[in-house]
């Protein structure tokens, strides 16, 4: 009698959400306090991982230890065992030797942190990170990051990819998103895809992204009003929209 071969569990879908990064208005969390409430709000509306960038006490994205160590605390005293995404983007420093050095002296690591493929020194960031057991999701922002990461290969390497489309325009937005998680299946990378646009092509983004089947990114740092053009207050409002939108599947 041959063996049953019994299906694996269903991996749960990220929502995940982006608190933070770049400018903003006051809506948008900078000081460890409120970055961890609107955390904690969010993962009550169902997120389930948190992105964010770290200020320093001038309100600027920094990269430094101190600020990054004291985020990540209280995000995680206010949100334990969600898994925290931090920020390693260039445009927070542009000099790939400055920013891995930055990076190299963190005290209190993340659980995972975002490479985005088409950046300078990204391979060597990312490679000391996991070294360091912090997990790493690689970013697609172009088709040149798609054809970047798929000619690397060992994909396995990475916890997830997102597929990041930066056209402000929805149709635009849409139709890249398409082609790079056509790409990705295409060429066979299993891993788990992740989408979000920015501004007003975010929500046509994301409903895409619900049919296809994929998970989900939303929060601050990509738009502030819903699907109809209402503002919202804070991060949470984005996250209920968003998984009211998965529930929909």
């Amino acid at each position: 009698m041959s063996a049953v071969e019994h299906p694996r569990p269903a991996r749960p879908t990220t929502l995940q959400v982006a608190l933070n990064g770049g400018v903003g208005d006051d809506r948008m969390p900078r000081t460890p306090p409120e970055t961890a409430r609107q955390a904690a709000a969010s993962v009550a509306e169902g997120a389930t991982s948190i992105h964010l960038h770290a200020y320093d006490d001038d309100g600027v994205e920094t990269l430094e230890a101190g600020f990054v160590a004291t985020t990540l605390i209280a995000v995680r005293e206010r949100c334990p065992g969600v898994p925290v995404n931090m920020t390693t983007f260039a445009d927070v420093e542009p000099d790939p030797g400055r920013r891995h050095a930055l990076v190299s002296a963190w005290t209190v690591l993340p659980d995972l942190v975002p490479a985005n493929q088409g950046e300078d020194g990204i391979g060597e960031l990312a490679a000391m990170l996991a070294a360091r057991g912090v997990g790493v999701e690689a970013c697609l922002l172009s088709d040149r990051d798609t054809e970047l990461f798929l000619a690397r290969g060992r994909w396995d390497r990475y916890e997830r990819v997102f597929v990041e489309p930066t056209a402000p325009d929805p149709n635009e937005a849409v139709a890249d998103a398409a082609r790079t998680s056509r790409a990705l299946t295409d060429a066979g990378c299993g891993l788990e895809q992740v989408h979000h646009g920015v501004g007003v092509a975010t929500w046509s983004v994301l409903a895409q992204a619900v049919r296809l089947g994929h998970g989900l990114r939303v929060g601050l740092e990509d738009t502030d009003v819903l699907a109809d053009g209402t503002p919202v207050p804070d991060n949470a409002g984005l996250v209920a929209a968003a998984a009211t939108l998965l529930g929909s599947r």
